[in-house]
């Protein structure tokens, strides 16, 4: 089947199904169940996981015709790491039974995942994580601390990585769950930012039972799975997709065509066209490397797209809060609060400079980013590790 034959078949698809679900008369929840059961949902997935199996540059044609059709959609921005981290995960490691479990709510959004990943002493080396699973029957009894997690607060479950060996080298003592965030002893606190939001959280893990048969992997091999996570963090974080103008250089436009241009020097001007120009050369890049991932698994060129993106939102958020002058000093909120996604837009300037400050270290700091890339793409000699082949429990710590 070519490409235009698959796009027309997928059309006519989304056609038929909008005569028989109208998007305006239907529950939202239903509407998006069925959306999924049609395989209309991920068309990259297998057919009884809400797909087609399909190439994934076909999903734009779908999404877009649901849009020309007022159908709700399953609000991504409030799942992030359920669709652009666990989705691939589970579609990779889980068994069938589990697929069918945890893919359909995710996808509609009934229920949200959160990533336990990084420790207060393991961040930029995810690694040496000291969160301890041992083995209790059928099930693991995991104590232990995670931080910066995101979405903890609404999440069913979590991506859970914990040591379940402590007797070998670091990477191979790591074991990975999916774990229920209603069980007992998960106890989330919330972490207040710069912002004044609690976006993040901690969260404790004390003697937290988890299911044996919620483990994704082969028991020790937690880090092979960790890095299908995290590729897909990265390539989430960086390489969205995104409108020309989406994303921070969208609100910078929208200030400059707001009046701030009249005010600003030929220099402020050639520094908006300059960022512009960065932001539409990302954008087709990462549109590029989406493309690439259609054909295997995303590799260590998201790490590259990521943490341009980092940079490009700071730069970009920066120069915002200049040419707005005096009114670039005010905040609008600085209440402890929950963020509210849908709420973003009609944020000031201010609150964007202060947010893309944790751009650089969410999702892999951008000193790690450099690494990856130093030693993954270009090839360059890796820097010295004296702790490989050493046993966990005899790091320094």
């Amino acid at each position: 089947m070519t490409d235009e034959t698959a796009a027309a078949d997928l059309r006519n698809e989304v056609d038929a199904f909008l005569r028989d679900h109208d998007p305006h008369t239907m529950d939202r929840i239903d509407f998006l169940r069925a959306r999924y059961d049609a395989g209309l949902a991920w068309v990259d997935y297998p057919h009884e996981l809400g797909g087609r199996a399909l190439d994934r540059s076909l999903q734009p044609i779908v999404d877009a015709a649901f849009l020309a059709a007022g159908a709700p959609d399953n609000a991504p921005h409030r799942n992030v790491i359920g669709l652009g981290m666990a989705a691939p995960t589970i579609l990779k490691y889980a068994n069938e039974a589990d697929q069918k479990r945890w893919l359909r709510p995710l996808w509609t959004g009934e229920e949200i995942w959160c990533q336990l990943f990084s420790e207060p002493g393991a961040g930029s080396d995810l690694a040496t994580a000291g969160t301890k699973a041992v083995r209790d029957g059928d099930s693991w009894i995991v104590n232990g601390q995670k931080v910066w997690t995101s979405l903890a607060h609404e999440a069913t479950w979590a991506l859970l990585i914990a040591r379940t060996d402590p007797d070998v080298p670091k990477h191979r003592g790591l074991s990975y769950f999916v774990c229920d965030m209603s069980s007992p002893g998960v106890d989330v606190r919330a972490l207040r930012q710069l912002t004044g939001e609690a976006e993040f959280n901690e969260v404790f893990l004390n003697d937290v039972r988890v299911p044996d048969a919620n483990r994704l992997g082969e028991l020790g091999e937690g880090w092979k799975v960790t890095q299908t996570t995290l590729m897909n963090e990265r390539v989430a974080i960086g390489a969205g997709l995104a409108p020309r103008e989406g994303g921070p250089i969208g609100f910078l436009c929208r200030t400059w065509r707001a009046g701030a241009n009249e005010k600003s020097t030929a220099g402020t001007h050639d520094r908006v066209l300059q960022l512009w120009e960065r932001a539409e050369a990302a954008r087709l890049t990462t549109a590029r490397l989406r493309q690439q991932m259609a054909a295997g698994l995303p590799g260590p060129e998201g790490s590259g797209a990521k943490l341009t993106y980092a940079l490009l939102a700071q730069e970009i958020s920066s120069l915002e809060v200049d040419i707005l002058g005096d009114e670039g000093m005010r905040f609008d909120d600085y209440t402890s609060r929950r963020p509210d996604l849908d709420e973003e837009s009609r944020r000031p300037g201010t609150y964007r400079f202060l947010r893309t400050k944790g751009n650089s270290i969410e999702g892999g700091t951008s000193e790690i980013m450099r690494n990856i890339i130093a030693e993954r793409v270009l090839g360059l000699p890796s820097e010295p590790r004296v702790d490989i082949d050493l046993p966990w429990k005899e790091l320094a710590r």
